[in-house]
């Protein structure tokens, strides 16, 4: 009887975590933040894309300060590379991970770390660092404040022979004890789980907290920022009617203090 009944706690207690914590207002830009997004340096492709991306509101909700180090995973073009490099400022630094080369890419096609290797060229950005390391096992020389992945969580899952319980147990070890794990995704249809990151290029929000809260993280903020109404979660993500413009989610997971 004992046994049952600790069992029972333990589900009310993780049905619990993930219906929590709820969602709470948004808080304000800093004025560092503001700054970041006000930047000259920042191209004109990137500053088009900030209505859709809302990154000053995103930044706030993530929390990320002046001196932070930083792992981003899969920078894509730095759109958000740029953003955090100005946010942690000089005395912080932003580990910027691509990803490895694509087997099929057509010929003549740039690496993908082409954009962010340039980036970090760049004078204006001199604290970023391109680590070309594997992603599911990346390290670093000592434990950073953030591991940020924005729209591309669900891309994890699709690796060949992916193993995400090892890849979020490698996060948890990069990360200091209250270090914070962001993830920013493309929103599936509730209840679809990890159905639809292959094809639609989405994932379940319910299913990332189960996964995470599985390897030992809290879940401390969630956010709908970015959401969409008008996405009903049925297109690619890619598709022209819904491209830029897809429900998305924010959530701060903590690996716990002790």
């Amino acid at each position: 009887m004992f046994e049952r009944s600790v069992s029972i706690l333990s589900a009310v207690a993780i049905a619990a975590a993930l219906m929590s914590p709820a969602f709470a207002a948004d808080p304000k830009p800093t004025a560092a933040v503001k700054a970041a997004i006000s930047d000259t340096s920042r191209p004109e492709a990137d500053r088009s894309r900030d209505a859709d991306r809302k990154p000053a509101e995103t930044i706030a909700v993530a929390a990320i300060e002046s001196g932070d180090h930083v792992v981003e995973l899969i920078p894509g073009g730095g759109y958000f590379t740029r953003i955090l490099s100005k946010v942690v400022g000089a005395k912080g630094v932003v580990f910027a991970i691509p990803p490895p080369p694509r087997p099929n890419a057509p010929a003549g096609a740039p690496p993908p770390d082409a954009a962010v290797s340039a980036l970090a060229a760049d004078s204006n950005y001199s604290n970023v660092k391109v680590l070309q390391q594997p992603l599911d096992s990346f390290t670093v020389t000592e434990p950073v404040d953030v591991v940020w992945t924005s729209l591309n969580y669900h891309d994890f899952h699709n690796a060949p022979n992916a193993d995400m319980k090892a890849f979020n147990a490698n996060v948890f070890k990069a990360l200091k004890p209250g270090g914070k794990y962001i993830v920013i995704d493309h929103a599936a249809a509730p209840g679809t789980g990890v159905s639809a990151t292959s094809t639609l290029h989405r994932i379940d929000p319910a299913a990332v907290k189960e996964e995470l809260m599985a390897a030992g993280f809290t879940l401390v903020t969630q956010s709908d920022v970015l959401k969409h109404p008008a996405d009903d979660h049925t297109l690619r993500v890619f598709e022209s009617g819904v491209r830029g413009k897809t429900d998305q989610f924010i959530l701060v997971f903590r690996k716990p203090r002790k």
